[in-house]
């Protein structure tokens, strides 16, 4: 057994989809085993507006599984280059899907058992939430006019509280682009917000 599983390890793309394509489940096995970092790496690059990485990762992995079923040797592509399409493809399609303003309801709703809401200050009524959760919509809205795709995401993790380190490991950028971005932000959000 170990040593069918190595064979299909060592075997080239084309001739794992072709297995795949005829059923052998193994064959898609070790395609997605061998493309899971490329997937991963993928995903990083991208921001989802009220999910994870790992959600992006797991669009990225259908995208991918998707890419085993429709390659066509005879188009004259390499399954690497379509597998990258196909991934690509579907974590945009789910980042633009949860962007849209349909969803926005969604994206920008808060848990009927959030403790925050349950604990009314003296003083403060439900209508005092709701003006600052639209203050919170504005902001957002103003932040995405304002920045490139690249700093609104490190903006918004640096508003959450992630530590330079996190937001790092989360964009694959290193600690100077992080921080570049950070100050660039200030000054574009000064100037508009001065306006």
């Amino acid at each position: 057994m170990r040593s069918c599983v190595q064979d299909l390890e060592n075997e080239r793309d084309e001739s794992l989809v072709k297995k795949a394509q005829e059923g052998d489940s193994r064959a898609t096995e070790a395609l997605l085993r061998r493309y899971m970092n490329a997937v991963r790496a993928r995903a990083r690059r991208f921001f989802l507006v009220g999910g994870e990485t790992d959600d992006l990762v797991q669009e990225g992995m259908i995208g991918l599984y998707s890419a085993i079923g429709d390659f066509d040797p005879s188009a004259g592509k390499s399954f690497k280059n379509f597998a990258y399409l196909c991934v690509t493809r579907h974590i945009l399609d789910a980042v633009k899907g949860m962007s849209r303003r349909k969803n926005g309801p969604l994206n920008n709703s808060v848990s009927l058992f959030d403790p925050d809401l349950s604990d009314f200050s003296e003083g403060e009524t439900p209508e005092d939430f709701l003006l600052l959760g639209e203050s919170r919509a504005e902001l957002r809205m103003k932040l995405m006019k304002e920045l490139s795709d690249f700093e609104f995401r490190v903006v918004t993790m640096y508003l959450e509280g992630m530590s330079y380190a996190r937001i790092c490991e989360a964009t694959g950028k290193d600690g100077k682009s992080v921080d570049n971005a950070l100050s660039r932000s200030k000054r574009k959000l000064q100037k508009a917000f001065s306006r």
